[in-house]
């Protein structure tokens, strides 16, 4: 178990800083997964959207399966004990430090996000075996020294750690200023360590036509991107097989969530993992 306990804010404090007037990502995406931790606006702007294109459905469902996977493979095959998950997002079956600690018990996570409707939930976020450990931080993704810094508490950043950045980055409107953000993060680790992304892209009419109406809505907006600016996030890092591809297309498992007929579906969402040299 962390010895960090996010009461240190109270729960009515937390809950003054959530604005049920707006939809947000978290909360959207958590709706189109099959969450229940959402609210009428987000589940109105949802509908909306599906009605637009349905296949954003897929897209937030396959995504997840796809951490899955990924985390699987890096805990399993590569033997990585440490995972710093930026962007974390409502938590839903399988999060990262479930699977991982599945596959290697004294596997120590620590989730990053800034949202107050996500630190409303972290004690959930926060179990761990009992030779693991998980640590959550209220933290900004534009602050990536201070997230590094804060993570040495939990992490040892002598050690590789899989950096996990999960359908986060289009929050930044600048591409630069995002490739600059996650340079400044994976610069803070060590050889060995692991980048990986997933995101939405603007590789249909359909998923632009969703973005646009999103955007819209009064929420943060999220910036599809192409498939060629996914894979720019990844300079300087050796590519794990099959490289940049669909989420449905990496790694896919016969038997597993998402695997079988799903490893077929075209999804516009795009991910890859790269290993710093």
């Amino acid at each position: 178990m962390s010895d960090r306990d996010p009461s240190y804010e109270s729960t009515a404090a937390i809950r003054a800083r959530i604005d049920t007037s707006k939809p947000h990502s978290a909360r959207f995406w958590n709706y189109f997964v099959g969450g229940k931790d959402n609210y009428d606006i987000d589940r109105e702007v949802g509908d909306q959207i599906k009605e637009i294109f349905p296949g954003l459905v897929d897209v937030a469902r396959t995504s997840r399966h796809f951490l899955g996977r990924a985390v699987r493979h890096l805990a399993g095959e590569q033997g990585i004990r440490q995972f710093l998950d930026i962007g974390t997002g409502l938590p839903t079956a399988d999060n990262t430090h479930e699977v991982a600690q599945r596959v290697a018990p004294d596997a120590r996570i620590v989730y990053v996000d800034n949202d107050p409707l996500v630190l409303a939930h972290a004690r959930a976020l926060l179990t761990s075996t009992p030779e693991g450990r998980t640590d959550y931080l209220d933290a900004n993704l534009y602050e990536p020294e201070s997230i590094l810094k804060a993570a040495e508490g939990t992490l040892d950043l002598s050690q590789p750690v899989a950096l996990m950045i999960l359908n986060t980055l289009g929050h930044v409107a600048d591409y630069e200023q995002a490739r600059s953000l996650v340079s400044g993060l994976m610069a803070g680790l060590p050889s060995g360590s692991y980048l990986v992304i997933s995101d939405s892209t603007s590789t249909s009419a359909g998923m632009i036509a969703a973005s646009e109406a999103y955007n819209s809505s009064g929420a943060i907006p999220y910036y599809v991107r192409g498939v060629e600016e996914i894979a720019g996030f990844f300079g300087g890092l050796e590519l794990v097989d099959p490289g940049i591809a669909q989420v449905t297309r990496w790694r896919p498992e016969a038997d597993g969530p998402g695997g079988g007929a799903g490893a077929a579906m075209a999804v516009d969402a795009y991910c890859g993992v790269g290993r710093k040299p």
